[in-house]
This record gives structure tokens, C-alpha cells and sequence, in this order.
């Protein structure tokens, strides 16, 4: 029998027309990662829901990124270490995009910009939230964390988002379901990195051996870069980005790249790192320079003894509701890394099921919205 207050998961298959309404709201705002003001808007939305429920709300202010937005239902035992329910409000979409597309229902699947990566995850977590809100019974704290910045790396909510899990008790973080239905157990850690050259400009006819080729030292760091890729043991180096020189006819006096690295331990993102610093420490063309630059990066989310224990509560608390789900390990990267990375145990996507993120055919189950509100609101119950 599940472990939940049978009311509150009644409550929740009731909503589904309200989590559906609220979604097409918050799908309809543009919310790309650099665009703030979009972003913030999304978190008012969930702020007004949250006041309406009678949940107190609190914002973590920026003044690049959006701001963060932390919404917290008291516990009834489990001393004050809160349970933290984490996703985020970003999308990868430019602006305009709603407009082009705007949140629609067809054959039982929802589609529009974010919509399972990840609005569905954060409308689900809110009415989780207001259900243990008005029916009470939670183990503990529940802490609603919606961040601002995850499809660029989290540059400003990734503190946030450590500190929040340094003192938490545990989190579940939100990410779409995958389309089979399972939960992500495992993910990669990823460094986004990019990379300069420097020659020297010269005439390709009248002076060509006055220059120092730019896009010549890239081509070299290119091919030894992606040397790197290891794929049995799970790394991979991908330089994903080029472009340089200033004209035809004449030599290159400058060349850039970027590179997306994605590794599974801790200990391998070292090894890669180093063998990186020395391709750009060394000269292929002589009388080239390179400079590297970390531009943001993800933690892997590693399964310990904790985080499986979590992850066995779930999967008993989604057969309890009437669905089975496995664990899988992702190559993509998420915000459960950092909280994994600090020793807070962590399950990942356990937000409502979707497929074909990042493109225009996204799309999220809609007969999945309830059954994993439900398994949430049932996993936290058992957290006895």
C-alpha cells in the first residue's frame, strides 16, 4: 500500500487540469538562459502559485542571470534537514520562440519551448509541494528550488544550488523521465571549455614566410585533442565549434575553438584537463601561443550507498502507484551533479516523462503528469 495519505494522492489526480493550465502558462513565457527578465517571469508565475497555496516564498537575487526561487512547506518530524525538490526555469530557446510555437496538446502529448525540459518538472514539484502543504505529513522540510541557469552551465545558481544540498537531506531533481519511464541513476560530468591561437598576420603571396599560421597550430591541438577521447572508459572530447583567420590571402594571426568534454569520474576529469593544458602548452607551428578558458561545467552524478538507497525508495514507491521504472545512466549533464558532488544523496529525472529535448519536436506525456507527481509525493512519504 503506498505510504502516502491516500487524500493527497487523490488530490493530485484531481489537478491535472490545473498542473496542465499552469504549464501552458509558464511554456508560454520565453525563458532562454541569458534572457532574465523571461526567466524571472517564470518564477512569478510560480511565486503567485505558491502564494495562493498559502507557501511562503523567498528569492536568491542576480543581476546577470535570473534569480532563484526557493518555496518551503514545514515538515511534520525529521528534524530540520529539508527535502529538496530541484529544477529549473531556463530553456535553450531564443526569444520569439513562443510565438513561433506556443504550447499545444495533440494525441495525448504536450509540445512547446522547455516544456519537459524542464516546466513540467517544476509544475509537477509545485502542486507535490502544495499537496503536503494542505494535507500535511511530510518527513521533513519540503524545499521547492527553481533555478535560473542550468542550460549554461548554473555560473550563478550553482552556489545556490550547493549550499542548498550541503544541508539537505536529500534531493530530487526534476529533469524529464525518460521516455521508457526510468529515472537517471548515473550521469556524466561535462567541462565546456574554449581555446585561443595566436600567430602572426603576413601576405599568403607577396610575404608568406613572414607569417605564423593560426588555423595551422589549431588544426595540430585539434587532432590531439580529440586523442583524448577514451570511449571504454566513458570520455569523450568533442571540439565542436571553429573559426578564425581574417582573409583569404593572408595568413592566419588568430583561431579559436571550443571543446565540450564529458567524463564519468572524478578522477578522470584531472587527467583529461592536464593532457588538455599540455596540448595548449605546446607548438606545433613555432611562434604560435594558445590561451585555455573554462567557460562552465557540470559534476557527475555519481550512485554511492545513499543515492541508491534513494533511488530503491522510489522505484518501490512507483510500483506502489502502478508504473515500473529502472535506473540509467545519461551522458548528458544536469544540476544533480553538484548536488551529488557535495554528498547529498540525489536521484535524477523524476519529473514527468518526455522525449526530444532541445529541438521543436519536444514533447511530455501528459498521462504521465499525475503517476509521477503521485510516485514523488509517495518516495517522500517513505522517507521515514
Amino acid at each position: 500500500m503506498p505510504a502516502a495519505n491516500p487524500a493527497l494522492l487523490e488530490w493530485l489526480e484531481a489537478q491535472k487540469p490545473a498542473m496542465l493550465a499552469l504549464l501552458e502558462e509558464v511554456v508560454n513565457i520565453d525563458s532562454g538562459s541569458y534572457d532574465k527578465a523571461g526567466v524571472d517571469e517564470v518564477g512569478r508565475r510560480f511565486e503567485r502559485f505558491f502564494t495562493e497555496q498559502g507557501i511562503p516564498t523567498h528569492w536568491v537575487r542576480n543581476d546577470t542571470f535570473g534569480d532563484a526561487l526557493k518555496a518551503e512547506v514545514a515538515g511534520s518530524g525529521g528534524g530540520n534537514r529539508p527535502i529538496v525538490l530541484m529544477g529549473h526555469r531556463d530553456t535553450v530557446f531564443p526569444k520569439g520562440e513562443v510565438a513561433r510555437r506556443p504550447f499545444k496538446i495533440e494525441d495525448g502529448k504536450a509540445y512547446g519551448p522547455g516544456v519537459m525540459d524542464m516546466k513540467g518538472g517544476l509544475v509537477m514539484n509545485a502542486f507535490v509541494l502544495a499537496a503536503y502543504h494542505k494535507f500535511g505529513g511530510a518527513p521533513g522540510p519540503l524545499l521547492a528550488l527553481m533555478t535560473s541557469d542550468e542550460e549554461i552551465g548554473s555560473p550563478a545558481c550553482r552556489p545556490i544550488i550547493e549550499e542548498t544540498a550541503r544541508n539537505a537531506r536529500l534531493v530530487f531533481n526534476s529533469e524529464p523521465g525518460r521516455i521508457n519511464g526510468n529515472v537517471v541513476s548515473g550521469r556524466k560530468g561535462g567541462v565546456f571549455m574554449s581555446f585561443a591561437v595566436h600567430g602572426k598576420a603576413a601576405h599568403s603571396g607577396a610575404n608568406f614566410q613572414d607569417g605564423v599560421s593560426a588555423i595551422a597550430e589549431l588544426a595540430h591541438k585539434i587532432i590531439a585533442l580529440q586523442a583524448i577521447t577514451d570511449l571504454p572508459r566513458g570520455i569523450t572530447l568533442n571540439v565542436g565549434i571553429v573559426k578564425g583567420g581574417q582573409s583569404v590571402n593572408t595568413v592566419a594571426p588568430y583561431a579559436e575553438g571550443e571543446i565540450d568534454l564529458r567524463y564519468i569520474t572524478h578522477d578522470q576529469r584531472g587527467e583529461a584537463l592536464a593532457k588538455i593544458e599540455a596540448i595548449m602548452a605546446h607548438s606545433s607551428v613555432p611562434g604560435t601561443r594558445a590561451e585555455l578558458k573554462i567557460k562552465g561545467e557540470f559534476y557527475p552524478l555519481v550512485q554511492d550507498e545513499a543515492s541508491k538507497a534513494l533511488f530503491e525508495t522510489y522505484l518501490a514507491s512507483a510500483k506502489e502507484i502502478g508504473f515500473s521504472v529502472e535506473g540509467e545512466f545519461s551522458g548528458g549533464c544536469a544540476d544533480s551533479g553538484f548536488t551529488a558532488s557535495v554528498g547529498c544523496p540525489t536521484l535524477c529525472s523524476t519529473g514527468p516523462v518526455g522525449a526530444k529535448a532541445h529541438s521543436p519536436e519536444e514533447y511530455l506525456v501528459v498521462e504521465s503528469f499525475v503517476p509521477r507527481a503521485q510516485a514523488l509525493a509517495n518516495a517522500i512519504a517513505k522517507l521515514r
